[in-house]
């Protein structure tokens, strides 16, 4: 028989009242608020981002605190506000078991949990050469604490060499006022400093510090991994980093606001299909802060209102495509959510002023003055994961302007299901479709000789409607990615001359119909 939901509620204090003497742990009352300021950026889309509010606060100073804390809880979705002071590490981290979490030795782990704030409090939180692993979550907020030093190899290592790392199936994570730093490259043991992988999605990185790294951090772990984006870094500081600030395979990433110095190697790296928008961002004694670099995978840029202070640039090359000297856009990105940027001029000041653990959570007021945080909105606390912004693929099923080139080319794809065919794509008869065998496959439109295509409209046939979710457009020919997002519509891309364009569905839910696959030039 279940439990009253009062009586659940005192069982998992009771469980954490027992643990706090030997896992430092401290209970306080319940807070209307998990944290100062709000979520910006792409966090506030798909439900917004929250994370703990409303939920009982809980005071850490260790790792296994940490973990206690998140298996007290009534459920693995009840909000919880964990406040973190002192140096977590090593020694002080043990996996801790329980029906509301699952956590692992030797790294903070978020697994299969919603609603969550990690602060830190008092005189600091520092995460001592020991990681955040935010794996198949959602709704979780990191603020004001300090990341250093976690390694992938030599000892001790954790989370993969990742200060913070996000994968399988993540969304709407906000990380705020950090300070996350390594001591050197890949030789010397580190990996990036800010990763995400495998269909994460709805991230803002703001306020924050990213120093002394070899990789400042990735989007989409391979040319393959294209099912991540929709994500925002703004008023960062990103200093003596190699590359990777950050590398985007696929997906959009909305970058403004920063101030880069010494990018050694490259910084912006916008590669397999990405959109990049980049504006009012200050680049200081670097070289190739923008393009597609270590791959001939093309990637897309929207670059307006930098400044570039003493920035250096290679030839092009056949894996070589740096945006400058001139910085032209290739693409044009728009952005769901409102937001005020500073000019590029005042952008090392306030950012000095404002970035990283400790600053006071103070936060730019868009006229390049620093100021307290403004107190959260209240919002959802358990955001479904389904995306809403519908940048690059938007549900509009107006088709562009021309013929539909699909009729009388022809198709084919993967598997499937019994009863469809591919003819049914190109047929111009919206009560007819093609379905793979499962939740995923691909289709193709191909002609006999090259054709240019600059836009593509996906039209699922009636009952099945919002059943593809993630999905990649690929040039077959070339083998690169044209576009990547979510739900079926209107899909638009730098203009190809192709034979074949192939449309892959990643993950849908129910069962995936298309009724017309149309392709357009212009």
């Amino acid at each position: 028989m279940r439990q009253p939901v009062t009586r659940r509620l005192q069982a998992a204090l009771a469980t954490l009242a027992l643990a706090a003497a030997a896992g430092g742990i401290v209970l306080t009352a319940p807070e209307a608020s998990a944290a100062a300021g709000s979520a910006t950026g792409y966090a506030t889309q798909n439900g917004g981002t929250t994370g703990g509010a409303g939920g009982q606060t809980v005071r850490a100073t260790t790792g296994t605190a940490i973990h206690t804390a998140l298996c007290g809880r009534a459920s693995a979705a009840t909000p919880i506000v964990i406040e973190v002071e002192g140096t977590i590490n090593h020694g002080n981290t043990s996996k801790v078991s329980g029906g509301s979490c699952n956590t692992a030795d030797g790294v903070i782990e978020l697994k299969q949990i919603s609603n969550v704030t990690i602060v830190g409090v008092g005189g600091g939180a520092v995460f001592d050469q020991i990681g955040i692993h935010i794996r198949e979550s959602s709704n979780i907020i990191v603020q004001n604490v300090t990341v250093k030093n976690v390694k992938k190899s030599g000892s001790p290592t954790s989370n993969g060499g990742d200060a913070i790392g996000m994968e399988s199936g993540v969304r709407n994570v906000w990380v705020d006022h950090t300070t996350l730093e390594a001591s050197g490259g890949e030789s010397e043991g580190y990996d990036g400093l800010f990763d995400m992988k495998a269909d994460t999605r709805y991230v803002t990185l703001s306020y924050s510090i990213l120093r002394n790294s070899g990789r400042g951090g990735l989007v989409g772990s391979s040319e393959s991994d294209v099912s991540n984006g929709f994500v925002t870094y703004h008023h960062n500081l990103y200093e003596n980093i190699d590359s990777r600030a950050p590398l985007l395979r696929g997906g959009v990433g909305h970058m403004f606001n920063n101030h880069y110095v010494r990018l050694n190697s490259s910084g912006i790296n916008s590669r397999a299909g990405a959109r990049a928008k980049v504006e009012n961002n200050y680049f200081e004694d670097s070289k190739d802060v923008l393009g597609t670099f270590y791959t001939d995978a093309a990637g897309y840029w929207q670059a307006d209102g930098n400044t570039l202070d003493n920035v250096t640039w290679s030839s092009p090359g056949k894996d070589n495509n740096p945006a400058g000297p001139d910085m032209k856009s290739t693409t044009t990105v728009s952005i769901p959510y409102a937001y005020s940027p500073d000019a590029a001029d005042c952008v090392p000041d306030v950012v000095s002023r404002t970035a990283g653990a400790g600053k006071g959570l103070k936060v730019s007021d868009g006229n390049c003055t620093a100021q307290p945080p403004t107190e959260p909105t209240p919002g959802p606390t358990d955001p479904t994961p389904g995306p809403t912004d519908p940048t690059p693929g938007p549900t509009d099923p107006t088709p562009p302007s021309g013929a539909n080139l699909s009729i009388g080319a022809g198709s084919d794809g993967s598997s499937k299901a019994s009863g469809t065919s591919f003819g049914h794509l190109r047929d111009g008869d919206l009560n007819t479709y093609w379905s793979p065998a499962g939740s995923t496959g691909h289709a193709s439109i191909k002609w006999d000789s090259a054709t240019a295509v600059s836009s593509v409209v996906i039209r699922e046939a009636a009952g099945s409607a919002g059943s593809i979710r993630a999905w990649r457009l690929l040039d077959a020919d070339a083998g690169t990615v044209l576009a990547s997002g979510d739900g079926a519509g209107t899909i638009s891309f730098p203009r190809t001359t192709l034979r074949k364009i192939t449309f892959e569905i990643v993950s849908s839910t129910g069962s995936p119909r298309i009724a017309e696959y149309e392709t357009y030039a212009g």
